[in-house]
């Protein structure tokens, strides 16, 4: 029975971390005054009728904190590339000079850096929400034990490991979205 619960006390942080990762990944796509080419992730591009990551299709690198460009490795690609970054709706009208795309990003208005603020926190409240799922999962199954015939002193102690490992989660996630916030509203 105590080997169940192990597994449930080793599983519950690896899907946190998980969870924690996913988030991460989404606030670098946030843009935050600067330029960076994880903005550009979540497009793909159209190559040979496949639908393609638009970084495996040109080499995306920030030439300033305002300019993105995007060399692709095939010229023929400009005008997919243009296209899909058009469609994504980022917020930036792509230059095409023959040669590379360039993308320059205005800068945040007040009224602008609000909006990505509301963004963020939801991202955030959305990784606190599968971490308290997780949380939630993980103590069903340790009463689903306990049922079984595990010693309710060991679930106790089980459920109590879990709540400290997602109030950690909980608070890491509270520390990002303010440094996230901090980063957004620096003019």
């Amino acid at each position: 029975m105590t080997e169940d619960l192990a597994k449930i006390l080793e599983e519950a942080p690896v899907s946190m971390k998980r969870a924690m990762d996913f988030f991460e990944a989404e606030l670098v796509k946030i843009r935050a005054g600067k330029a960076n080419p994880n903005m550009l992730d979540g497009i793909v591009v159209n190559y040979y009728g496949n639908p393609t990551p638009i970084s495996q299709v040109g080499n995306l690198t920030a030439m300033d904190a305002r300019t993105l460009t995007i060399q692709p490795w095939e010229k023929n690609m400009l005008q997919p590339i243009e296209r899909a970054i058009i469609a994504a709706n980022i917020g930036v009208n792509p230059q095409n000079d023959g040669n590379i795309i360039r993308l320059f990003l205005p800068p945040l208005t007040e009224e602008r850096r609000k909006e990505l603020v509301k963004k963020t926190n939801a991202e955030g409240e959305q990784a606190k929400i599968v971490v308290r799922n997780i949380r939630r999962d993980s103590i069903e199954q340790i009463k689903k034990l306990q049922k079984e015939g595990l010693s309710e002193d060991a679930a106790k102690d089980g459920e109590n490991q879990i709540q400290d490992v997602t109030n950690n989660y909980i608070s890491l996630i509270d520390k990002y979205l303010e440094a996230k916030e901090k980063e957004i509203m620096v003019v």
